[in-house]
């Protein structure tokens, strides 16, 4: 077919971050429709899409072109000054690579604008571009580039000279680059350029300069530039294009465009035709694995060490085990992937030669009997139904994608160790891509419109959590698509929302995943910086993927620290080696704490959702927990009560066909994981394994054509083991059915077995697991308060942190746990610990100048001291924490006094060289002490501000019986429906109490006051929203440091939970307003005149509009008198305890 005529030169995708807002499938369809035969990229001064790009245009039958427009320093890229024009610190410049050379050079250039020229934007600079210009070509750019700027500032002779300057770099692979998107500016640069074209005889070439896809996009691109620069559509100064012209137009009007200048088109095609860049994605790049002498190679060295690791594994290798081996070393072999096995076991190693706690695995890597062998992995594959085929196929050669968890405090040594063993310029952490998802293109979007706060946040809260799109959040909603109908400017937020949704919105750095290439990464993928310096690669783990390099996860786990420090303190304690490997994974005060759900703490199945589903499944062995694990997720929860009911026998176990049983007899015959359905597949129709991992894999993409092919093969394969058609298609249903949603059991195995290590600590070792669990939350007060809380429960002590005997972390102190000074706020550990060693080395504080004597007074500084103070870690002088904040500067002044004297060799007459510890007793200085603590609010508000909670009370222990009676939920039970996924409204009323600590306070869409609260509870905090209506009835409430209980609806649709209030009452007050009835509990017996008549007179004191009723116990029976309403009552304190106190305590209860 022949071609337009005419090809794009200046393209952003998605990639040019809320800027372009073309994404890469539908931009190359669209090349293709408009007959193009090349297409270019050239995101603002990145290559983040360049992979995907090439892949995609290919497939299309286009050839794609890579390039950037990079930003060029007006001078030098190291200096970090200037502008060129309003709000921009470089000029655009448009590269296209011609070839290999061009793409390394480009590459080359897109590092150093991150590396060495960033300032706002990655720059380059003159000098970069005379040294990386081979296999280029140049374009001079937008109105952005510098030739356009300096036409438009009408410096000509500037302009000519910066275009003979670029001429001489690029010599004939030199454009001058012409665009007209009706801009007036674009018709005077354009007309000068022409004009320097044949007085320079440099050749122009016409490009438009490409943003969106279509004309009519132009609005929601306007919209995705308000959100990049956190503005809205009616603010007269924000970011915006003047026209709607920089679309994806077709080459006839294109060529419209510049019909008095053809050869601006015909030199898109000269153009296109010099670019022929071919990236190869056949061969895979493993770092060089250097194996020891007497070897012939990797595969030779991987069975020497697999089968030495076996032995070790197994007393006795069967036949089943040796053949297994063999055919995982020959998979191995001819994939050619021996190397990074030998890697990934190398490091491993390195972590447990240097006491680095290693997880058991996680993902499809468990399920090889090799990386078992080596080390890698501790779930013997065999004895758990692993299948090595999730790992590495033979039918679907795929890189291998082993995740290791390491104890998460010293990941970063094993960084360091791959780094130093392969070459820092070989290693790198790797991008990754943050998408505008429904929920926040929603938000965005909304925001970009001026549309009120609570507007946006009520539609968004409708969008299902596990909803993909827009579309299907309108389906699946019809609160939402009710909401959308009936209000224009929500129909417009949906249509912007719709077209906007999936573009890329930001980059960061991945968690866990790293590359090893063989020689330089830059020879292979550009870098990238974030705002924090690190560095990745541009390219993320599926483009690094598809170009050959080995990615590898190496992911910190909380869970593997707390463990490891748990074992510590056992040795210290009990100088017992617990083996972790080798416990039992029978112990019945393991499986009894999991019956009993008590595993908050404990990996995986700490949540209440879980500890629900324990109480009712009460597992008995490891394999119901390697379910439960698989089965609580959004997906297969439905299987969960069937699960259940089949291992409690209340319902007889079936199975989809008897040839299935032996596959899913572990689960009651319910299909659980991925690996049943390859397992099926096997047995029933024969496939082999690797092919029954193509099944799965359809079966989870769901692609209609390769599902057909899939099931007439597993037809075909069952009716030649004697199952019939129609039992073979219903059998085939079922498994593509659960497919979508199945787990990998390798996975499952894997998590189970951490969690059961850590519930067997908790239930054999608690103290000390407690203690470490303590530790390794100190950065995260909500954890905190919840596991102090478990620790109180268990019938631990908590003791408040204290100068003479807290240790940086939380310690054991008997059978109570210490508090560390590790969790007090703004103390750090460098604080800590000059306080440690002063303490080992001197012995026991004597008071605040003491301290400030002995200690590193540029560690442990004045804001270090108030928090102390403030938390009261110095209690144990005797002295009230508001004398020793007044104290803190004389005797820091003093502490420094001494030290600058001790370093001049001078001491004081009470100091001498021989002996300058301070006596062994803390001296308390009693008129001190006798003077004027902090009243008890501040106390506690000074330990909350230090410690994120209250330590030694709460503002609202004296409200606890209130609390108790009338708020019907808490902060941890709301989090916890959240983090269950129960994500509707809360259908019923909740009232919930707490100390309000923080309030923001602003108008509405209407110029109406309203408030946004945080509410302290006893457990944790919630925000309250407080709209117009309900803030002018109870503004006076709404108050830092207020106690109140809030009656409203749940909202749940955040990650983390709201209250929406209808009504706020202050706590002192709950009682009389929310009681209906006050019911008094008596006896007949020595009912005398006088009594009655001081009870009378106590009613009469108190008349209120609340019925009082009598429960008169008269022997055996009870009566019940109900008083008429001259003796209705106000249901008061004060009412209450005079009752009480006239006949004794507990005879009154409120309804």
């Amino acid at each position: 077919m022949e071609h337009a005529g005419f090809v794009h030169l200046h393209t952003h995708t998605e990639y040019s971050l809320l800027d372009g807002a073309c994404k890469i499938e539908t931009l190359v369809k669209r090349a293709k429709e408009c007959r193009m035969p090349a297409l270019a990229i050239t995101d603002h001064g990145n290559m983040f899409g360049a992979i995907e790009f090439y892949q995609k245009a290919m497939k299309n039958g286009i050839k794609p072109i890579i390039g950037c427009e990079v930003y060029v320093a007006p001078g030098s890229r190291h200096e970090k000054k200037g502008f060129v024009t309003h709000g921009e610190t470089a000029y655009h410049l448009t590269l296209l690579a011609k070839d290999r050379d061009g793409y390394k050079n480009l590459i080359k250039l897109v590092n150093i604008g991150y590396l060495e020229g960033f300032y706002y934007k990655p720059r380059v600079d003159k000098e970069t571009l005379s040294k990386y210009y081979e296999g280029l070509i140049c374009l001079s750019g937008c109105l952005k580039g510098e030739v356009s700027a300096l036409i438009t500032k009408d410096k000509l002779d500037e302009a000519k000279d910066v275009l003979l300057g670029l001429k001489k770099i690029f010599k004939d692979d030199f454009y001058l680059e012409l665009q007209d998107n009706g801009l007036p500016e674009q018709k005077v640069v354009m007309s000068h350029l022409l004009d320097l074209s044949k007085k320079l005889s440099i050749p122009v070439v016409g490009t438009n300069d490409i943003h969106y896809l279509h004309k009519e996009n132009s609005y929601s691109h306007e919209i995705l530039l308000c959100i990049q620069t956190v503005t809205n559509i009616n603010d007269p100064a924000r970011l915006k294009f003047s026209t709607n012209e920089f679309y994806f137009k077709d080459a006839n009007e294109m060529k419209s465009l510049f019909k008095e200048c053809p050869e601006a088109i015909s030199n898109t095609i000269k153009i296109a035709e010099s670019c022929n860049l071919s990236l190869d994605f056949s061969k895979t790049y493993l770092p060089p694995y250097v194996i020891p002498k007497g070897y012939k190679d990797t595969d030779d060295y991987l069975e020497k060490l697999s089968r030495d690791g076996l032995k070790q594994r197994y007393p006795e290798v069967t036949a089943e085990v040796e053949a297994r081996l063999n055919k995982e070393l020959d998979v191995i072999r001819k994939t050619g992937y021996a190397g990074y096995f030998l890697i990934v076991a190398d490091f491993v190693n390195y972590a447990k030669r240097n006491g680095i706690l290693v997880g058991p695995g996680r993902g499809s890597g468990v399920g090889s009997l090799v990386t078992y062998s080596l080390g890698i992995t501790n779930l013997d594959p065999i004895k758990f139904g692993l299948i090595f085929e999730r790992l590495l196929n033979i039918e679907r050669v795929n890189p291998p994608d082993i995740d290791i968890d390491f104890a998460d405090d010293r990941r970063d040594e094993i960084i360091q160790y791959i780094i130093g063993k392969y070459g820092a310029e070989k290693v790198s952490q790797i991008i990754t891509f943050g998408t505008l998802k429904p929920r926040l293109v929603i938000r965005d979007v909304g925001r970009a419109l001026d549309i009120s706060y609570n507007e946006v946040d009520k539609l968004a809260k409708l969008v299902p959590f596990d909803t993909h799109t827009v579309e299907d959040a309108l389906e699946m909603s019809h609160e939402l698509k009710k909401m959308v109908e009936g209000d224009e400017r929500f129909k417009t937020l949906i249509k912007i929302s719709r077209e906007l949704q999936g573009l890329t919105r930001h980059a960061s750095t991945h968690a866990a995943g790293i590359v090893i290439a063989p020689d330089n990464l830059e020879n292979y993928t550009p870098f990238y910086k974030d705002n924090k310096d690190q560095i990745a690669t541009q390219y993320d783990m599926d483009a690094l993927s598809k170009i050959g390099l080995i990615k590898i996860d190496i992911l910190g786990l909380r869970n593997l620290t707390v463990i490891k420090d748990t074992l510590f303190l056992i040795k210290e304690r009990k100088g017992k080696d617990i083996d972790l490997d080798k416990i039992s994974l029978e112990d019945a005060k393991t499986f009894q704490l999991l019956r009993d759900a008590e595993t908050l703490g404990v990996f995986q199945i700490e949540s209440s959702g879980f500890r629900d589903l324990l109480k009712k499944l009460k597992p008995d062995n490891l394999d119901d927990l390697i379910a439960l694990v698989a089965l609580y997720r959004p997906g297969p929860m439905g299987s969960i009560d069937d699960f259940i009911k089949r291992k409690h026998k209340l319902v007889p176990i079936e199975y989809i066909h008897p040839k299935a049983e032996e596959v899913l007899k572990e689960t009651y015959g319910v299909m659980v994981y991925q690996e049943q359905v390859m397992n099926i597949a096997n047995k029933l129709a024969s496939f082999s394994l690797g092919k029954a991992d193509l099944l799965r894999r359809a079966m989870g993409k769901k692609i209609p054509e390769v599902m057909e092919e899939q099931r007439e093969e597993f037809i075909k394969g069952a009716r030649a083991n004697g199952i019939s058609q129609a039992k073979a298609n219903k059998i085939f249903d079922l498994m593509a059915e659960f497919a979508g949603y199945g787990f990998n059991k390798s996975h499952a195995a894997a998590y189970a077995i951490i969690a059961y290590q850590t519930a067997y600590l908790k239930a054999n070792y608690p103290i000390e697991y407690m203690t470490s669990l303590l530790t390794s939350e100190m950065g995260n007060t909500d954890k905190l308060v919840v596991y102090i809380n478990e620790c109180k429960r268990m019938g631990m002590e908590i003791l408040p942190p204290d100068i003479q005997k807290s240790s940086f972390k939380f310690t054991i102190a008997g059978e109570s746990v210490r508090f560390g000074l590790g969790a007090v706020k703004n103390v750090g550990e460098g604080a800590v610990n000059s306080i440690l060693e002063a303490r080992a080395r001197d012995g026991l504080f004597t008071s605040l100048e003491d301290l400030c004597r002995r200690v590193d007074l540029r560690l442990t500084n004045r804001k270090v001291m108030e928090s102390l103070i403030k938390c009261g870690v110095f209690d144990s002088f005797k002295i009230p924490r508001a004398q020793l904040m007044k104290e803190i500067d004389g005797a820091m002044s003093a502490g420094l006094h001494t030290q600058k004297d001790r370093a001049r060799g001078q001491f004081s007459l009470f100091e001498s060289q021989e002996d300058s510890s301070p006596p062994s007793g803390v001296q308390v200085n009693e008129s001190i002490a006798r003077k004027d603590e902090w009243h008890e609010s501040k106390l506690l508000a000074n330990e909350k501000e230090v410690l994120g909670f209250y330590l030694s009370g709460h503002p609202l222990a004296n409200f606890e019986p209130v609390i108790k009676k009338y708020a019907n939920t808490s902060s941890a039970e709301l989090a916890n429906l959240v983090s269950e996924g129960l994500t509707s409204k809360n259908n019923g009323e909740v009232k919930i109490a707490g100390i309000i600590t923080s309030v923001k306070k602003l108008n509405d869409r209407n110029g109406k006051r309203m408030a946004f609260a945080t509410l302290e509870d006893l457990d944790g905090a919630i925000e309250i929203v407080v709209f117009s209506d309900v803030y002018a009835k109870f503004s006076q409430w709404i108050r830092k440091d207020f106690p109140v209980l809030v009656r409203g609806e749940a909202d749940l649709t955040h990650e983390s939970p709201k209250v929406l209030a209808d009504e706020l009452i202050p706590l002192s007050e709950v009682q009389e307003k929310l009681t209906k009835a006050v019911h008094l509990n008596i006896s007949s017996v020595g009912l005398e005149d006088e009594l009655l008549f001081q009870f009378q007179k106590i009613l009469l004191e108190h008349r209120g509009d609340r019925p009082l009723y009598i429960h008169l116990k008269t022997g055996r029976e009870e009566v019940i008198l109900g008083l008429g309403s001259d003796f209705f009552v106000q249901p008061s304190s004060q009412l209450v305890g005079n009752i009480e106190k006239l006949f004794g305590g507990n005879v009154v209860s409120l309804e």
